[in-house]
């Protein structure tokens, strides 16, 4: 499988995004087009503004998962047909989304974790010196953690910078001063980070400065795909992890890591994550004695994969793709500074993850000393948003509406300032 790949997509997802015309995102036909196809999950009484975190599905996430399972129960091992050709259709797909020109360099994943293990196992050296940021997702640094711990890996960690009057941020020039100061092997870093919200400006440069070192860079993708443009194999970075849990809506499970087309026949770089779908011949059941690695992407594939993550993540991704990231993007963009403008109105201190909207993911974050409490109050007031290292996270999508976000602002200010 070396093609270069084109969206996929369905019937119904095209037309609906068809009927959306080529301009500017709308809200008004947004909720007369898109929003029909999200009528199960848009009954729910709740403000859902965590859009940031679980990704609210559409109808047809059913039926697709549906068809899996029928392929199970009416075929038996025949199911295998169907479920491949949705690995097929995903990896294509995800590739679109990410820039990638050959959809066997993604390779599905059920985390970003698994992906960075897989990585983290195909160094060749025993302890690897790795770079990485505190602002990465939990799962990451957890990991990088006990790696160390167990002597697997060097871990060096650079800190969000404080700044007087704000809140601390990741400075490029630190991430800089760190690589050319080391001899890394690896570099972890996100698109946007996880802690700050914030998004890496002069990323290019920084795989440079990795590459100058004969570092390979890891970029967790994870707050990106899907919500702004990531170009991955412009940029140059060599693996990329994400998943369809968040901006693609696509749930738990469905996760990827991609591989920069220039490590996919690199000897030097194989992975010890591996198992029977990496062989050659994965259906033929020889046993060599050397372990003959099949071709591309296919080699990082592992034992027996998960199908049904992957019927999850198809209208999501496809929903993205008719669309288009950069107009979501704008669209966004637009949503982010209503919700500004309105919490500010309503007297509640807020902040984008970097200087500029342009430098930010596409989540607010409003400050509060103990924002697990104040969560679960503005749930129970109606307003679903979440709580994360001293912080509220707000994030509308492309079917939330205007007086959503108007009353949003009102119920966060009630149950938080008591107004």
């Amino acid at each position: 499988m070396n093609t270069t790949p084109a969206p996929i997509i369905g019937g119904a997802i095209a037309r609906a995004a068809a009927a959306l015309g080529a301009g500017e995102l709308r809200e008004e036909t947004l909720l007369r087009h898109i929003a029909p196809l999200f009528s199960r999950v848009l009954k729910r009484s709740e403000i859902y503004l965590a859009n940031h975190s679980l990704g609210r599905p559409l109808d047809m996430l059913e039926s697709d998962v549906r068809e899996a399972l029928d392929a199970w129960y009416t075929d038996m091992d025949g199911a295998w047909d169907v479920w491949m050709r949705e690995m097929a259709t995903f990896r294509n797909n995800v590739a679109c989304l990410i820039g990638l020109g050959r959809a066997d360099a993604v390779v599905p994943k059920t985390s970003a974790g698994q992906g960075l293990r897989a990585v983290l196992n195909a160094i060749p050296a025993e302890r690897p010196r790795v770079i990485s940021t505190r602002a990465e997702f939990d799962s990451i640094d957890f990991i990088l953690k006990t790696y160390s711990k167990r002597g697997r890996a060097h871990v060096d960690w650079i800190a969000p910078r404080e700044r007087a009057g704000s809140a601390p941020l990741m400075e490029t020039d630190d991430i800089l001063h760190a690589i050319s100061a080391g001899s890394p092997d690896v570099v972890v870093i996100s698109h946007i980070f996880y802690a700050t919200g914030q998004r890496i400006d002069r990323l290019e440069e920084i795989i440079a400065a990795s590459h100058a070192k004969n570092a390979i860079v890891v970029l967790d993708a994870f707050h990106s795909a899907g919500v702004i443009p990531v170009d991955f194999e412009r940029i140059g970075a060599d693996f990329a992890l994400g998943g369809s849990y968040k901006y693609t809506r696509g749930g738990a499970g469905a996760a990827w890591l991609a591989i920069h087309p220039r490590h996919l026949e690199n000897p030097r770089l194989r992975t010890l994550d591996t198992g029977w779908f990496a062989k050659r011949d994965t259906f033929g059941f020889e046993r060599p004695e050397e372990p003959l690695l099949a071709t591309g992407g296919d080699a990082w594939l592992e034992a027996t994969p998960a199908p049904l993550p992957l019927f999850q993540a198809r209208s999501g991704l496809q929903l993205v793709l008719a669309i288009g990231v950069e107009r979501l993007r704008r669209f966004s963009l637009e949503q982010l500074a209503f919700l500004e403008s309105e919490l500010i109105s309503a007297g509640l201190g807020v902040r984008r993850g970097g200087p500029t909207p342009e430098q930010s993911g596409a989540f607010l974050l409003v400050p509060h000393d103990d924002a697990h409490r104040a969560s679960a109050a503005l749930k129970a007031a109606g307003l679903n948003v979440d709580a994360r290292l001293g912080h509220l996270r707000f994030c509308p999508d492309i079917v939330t509406t205007s007086d959503d976000i108007r009353r949003a602002a009102s119920i966060t200010a009630r149950a938080l300032m008591n107004r």
